[in-house]
């Protein structure tokens, strides 16, 4: 295999750019050891969460043998990693549409491997990153000066993808007893990269960002795309080295395919969007869902929020869901800066059948007041969201993994410079709002929603005309796309 960190796409990397890729590996074999001769086992079993809804089932690595056998006629891995929610919840996607097309997902999670060096590259790359992303919101002047930046130009550059295909060598042992003909989606660029090291043979590389990055690059992989704007981005790799003209990437390396979004959502979409119209039209509470990003980070705009909607929710205006994924700090802290919060809301705390049975319920039934979720397990702190979706009017989000979802939205400020792209596309496709960078335009936004019928009817009408043009069938067509590449 030629080696990836010296060119890219037929791209030369510079000696010094090379040289800092190897050192930086070298420091993690210092750090972590070097398992490259390790033969880990790899068994299925079925995942807790997502088996009953999706079929889904989990790789577990170096745990021994199983009993389940890998079907490598109908199996398809979706590979990924634990890095905030957004790559949990594009695989949640994917495994969906999987399970609809008559597959069998599994369940690839990098960073679950503890013992091995591949988990623990991740994990203290997954700690930096959650750390930078919480401080972005506290520190104003380090977020200008350095997480946008970072974010925004630095993961743009060749350079950035050199040192990362060093790292995903030592991911590749991981794979040792997995069928190397199973298909798989990657949903981070690192499951991509150590699949094509350790000798997948079909892997397809599914692009999250609307903004193009060298980050996102796994040469030897079928790269896809969620949106035509990222198409030239990506196509001739523009900016990745400065303003320097690179070699493109070659056309049948990069395929649009649209949004990347779970089977139930996309077919229920006309039904949630009359649903949502009807609750307007007949003066129900507006049912506003705000879901924290995976760092944790927001809780200072998500109380603002609050305080500005407890006046609605009383005079039974609006209702709102509040899932703060795994993070029950956060919602002990918001509760602390809103005292009547804890006695006003209605919990629903690490109890998934009552998180379940509230979702179904919802999608018919009436909602108010406020209600709160927590689930420790990462998949139900994930899941919790997209169940909730159906029976929500409007998502408040950051501009993140959720810009892409069909349901109406209201943008909050971004965290990294690359996330308000996904904004733009949303607006652009008249599914959501401008992203909105302070606190008043956060509420001047929910004013409109709250007072008027047109902006939440301009959305839900754009959401169906986006679904018959196949804007949300991104899913499936990386699923199918996965699948035709072991028939080639």
């Amino acid at each position: 295999m030629a080696d990836r960190s010296k060119v890219i796409f037929g791209n030369q990397m510079s000696a010094k750019d090379y040289k800092k890729a190897l050192e930086k590996k070298k420091s993690y074999l210092r750090q972590f050891g070097d398992d490259s001769k390790a033969a880990y086992s790899a068994k299925l079993v079925e995942n807790a969460t997502l088996y009953e809804p999706l079929g889904v089932y989990d790789i577990r690595v170096n745990e021994g043998e199983g009993e389940i056998p890998f079907d490598t006629e109908k199996g398809i891995i979706v590979g990924n990693i634990r890095m905030g929610f957004g790559h949990y919840r594009i695989s949640i996607a994917m495994a969906s549409a999987a399970k609809a097309l008559g597959y069998t997902p599994y369940w690839m999670d990098l960073n679950s491997y503890k013992d091995t060096t591949c988990t623990k590259v991740i994990g203290k790359q997954n700690d930096l990153y959650s750390f930078g992303s919480r401080l972005s919101q506290k520190l104003p002047l380090f977020n200008k000066l350095v997480w946008e930046p970072m974010n925004y130009e630095g993961f743009r550059q060749l350079s950035y993808n050199a040192a990362d295909q060093k790292n995903a060598e030592l991911m590749a042992p991981v794979f040792h007893s997995i069928p190397k003909d199973i298909p798989l989606i990657g949903t981070h660029v690192w499951p991509a990269q150590a699949a094509l090291h350790a000798g997948m043979e079909h892997v397809v590389n599914a692009i999250p960002d609307n903004w193009p990055m060298a980050l996102h690059l796994a040469e030897g992989a079928t790269h896809t795309i969620q949106t035509h704007q990222s198409y030239m981005g990506y196509r001739i790799l523009n900016g990745f080295k400065k303003k320097e003209v690179l070699n493109p990437m070659p056309a049948e390396d990069l395929v649009y395919t649209g949004h990347y979004i779970d089977h139930e959502l996309v077919a229920n979409i006309e039904k949630d969007c009359d649903a949502r119209l009807a609750r307007k039209k007949n003066g129900e509470p507006m049912r506003f869902l705000m879901s924290i990003g995976g760092a944790g980070a927001q809780r200072e705009l998500f109380a603002a929020v609050i305080k500005y909607l407890l006046p609605a929710v009383k005079a039974k205006k609006a209702a709102l869901y509040v899932n703060v994924g795994d993070y029950k700090a956060v919602w002990d802290e918001l509760c602390r800066d809103i005292p009547e919060l804890a006695e006003i809301s209605t919990t629903h705390f690490n109890d998934w059948a009552d998180t379940n049975a509230f979702a179904q319920d919802a999608i018919v039934g009436n909602v108010e007041g406020i209600h709160a979720f927590w689930h420790e397990n990462i998949f139900e702190a994930v899941y919790c969201t997209n169940l909730l979706m159906r029976s929500a009017d409007v998502l408040l989000t950051k501009p993140s993994e959720l810009a892409f979802y069909p349901i109406p939205k209201l943008f909050l400020k971004r965290i990294g410079g690359h996330e308000k792209w996904g904004a733009i596309h949303s607006a652009e496709m008249g599914d959501g709002s401008l992203e909105c960078e302070d606190v008043p335009h956060t509420l001047q936004m929910i004013k409109l929603f709250l007072e008027e019928e047109a902006t939440l009817k301009y959305m839900c009408d754009r959401i169906k005309a986006n679904k018959v043009s196949g804007l949300y069938d991104g899913a499936y067509e990386v699923v199918k796309l996965a699948m035709a590449k072991k028939s080639k």
